[in-house]
C-alpha cells in the first residue's frame, strides 16, 4: 500500500460549557461532540526517505502551522518508523469555524498512517499522541460520539439520534486562543454531572464572547432561530468559532432554516454521523 485517501469529517458541540480554569491555563470544559458528514479529504503518499511533507500549500496555513504534519512528524518520532509521507489536504472545511478541522486532519493522517506505515498501533496509543497535539484530535481519534470533559480528552461515549443540520457560516476566521483570553468569558458553570441530555440541553459558554466581537455570528443565530418552527431557542453556536447550528429531525425543515440566513452568510445543510469513517482503522 503506498496511498491512501481518507475523509476527515467536522464536529458540532451540541452544548459546551466552561467549568473552570485550571493551573496549567488551560479551562476544564463539558460538551457534548457529534460528527458531521462536511469532510476535508486527507490524501498520504508513503515515502521510503523517512521525509514528512506537505503536498499541496494550503492557503493561509504556513508548513510549520499544519496541524496534519505536525501529527505525521509526531507519529514518525513516537514510532521510529523509516517510512516519511506526503501529505495533502483538500479543505472544505473553514477554519476558525468551530468545526474541528484542523483537529480532525490531524486525527485521520495519525489513523491513516498507522495503516500505511503498518504500525499497528492501538486506539488507546493513538489518543496518546492525539491529545498531546490538541484535545480536539482525541474526539476525532476516538471514533464515536461522545460527552467529553477534562479539557476535552476525557471521553465517554454517547448514542445520539440521527439528524440534518442548518449550518450558517460566516466569512470569517475567529481564533480559539482570543475567545479562551477574554474577561468577559464564563468560566464556571456548574458541572451537568450527567450523562444523558435532553434536546437543547445546555447552551455554549462562549457564545456572547464572539458576539460582542463579530456581530454576524449573532445575526447567524438569530437568523437560524427565525427559521426554525419547533425550538427557536435551539439555534446556537458551535465550538470556538464562527458557525452557527440548528438541529432538525427533516432535510426539509433544515432547508428552511437555511432560507431566513441574509445573503452574505453562506449556509449549508448536512447530516450527523453516527461514527468516525475511520474507525475500525485502530482497535
Amino acid at each position: 500500500m503506498l496511498e491512501l485517501v481518507v475523509p476527515a469529517p467536522a464536529k458540532i458541540n451540541l452544548f459546551l460549557h466552561v467549568t473552570g480554569r485550571r493551573e496549567d491555563g488551560y479551562h476544564s470544559l463539558e460538551s457534548v461532540f457529534v460528527l458531521i458528514d462536511l469532510a476535508d479529504t486527507v490524501t498520504l503518499s508513503r515515502r521510503d526517505d523517512g521525509t514528512i511533507a506537505q503536498g499541496r500549500e494550503l492557503h493561509g496555513v504556513s508548513a510549520a502551522d499544519d496541524l496534519s504534519l505536525r501529527a505525521a512528524r509526531l507519529l514518525k518520532s513516537a514510532t521510529g518508523t523509516r517510512f516519511g509521507a506526503n501529505v495533502s489536504l483538500e479543505k472544505r472545511i473553514p477554519q476558525g469555524a468551530g468545526l474541528g478541522g484542523g483537529s480532525s486532519d490531524a486525527a485521520s493522517v495519525l489513523l491513516a498512517l498507522n495503516r500505511l506505515w503498518e504500525l499497528a498501533l492501538s486506539r488507546a496509543e493513538l489518543l496518546q499522541l492525539g491529545v498531546s497535539l490538541g484535545a480536539d484530535v482525541g474526539f476525532f481519534i476516538g471514533g464515536e460520539n461522545a460527552f467529553a470533559r477534562g479539557i476535552g480528552e476525557v471521553l465517554t461515549p454517547l448514542s445520539i439520534p440521527s439528524s440534518w443540520i442548518a449550518l450558517a457560516l460566516p466569512p470569517i476566521v475567529v481564533t480559539t486562543r482570543s475567545v479562551f483570553a477574554a474577561a468577559a468569558l464564563t468560566r464556571y458553570t456548574p458541572s451537568a454531572r450527567i450523562d444523558i441530555f435532553c434536546d437543547n440541553f445546555g447552551r455554549n459558554d462562549l457564545e456572547p464572547v464572539v458576539e460582542a466581537k463579530f456581530p454576524v455570528v449573532a445575526e447567524a443565530i438569530r437568523a437560524l432561530a427565525r427559521g426554525s418552527r419547533e425550538a427557536p431557542e435551539a439555534a446556537r453556536m458551535t465550538g470556538s468559532g464562527a458557525c452557527a447550528f440548528a438541529a432538525f429531525v427533516s432535510e426539509q425543515d433544515a432547508r428552511h432554516a437555511l432560507s431566513f440566513l441574509p445573503a452574505e452568510i453562506p449556509g449549508r445543510v448536512v447530516k450527523t454521523l453516527g461514527q468516525h469513517p475511520l474507525a475500525s482503522f485502530a482497535a
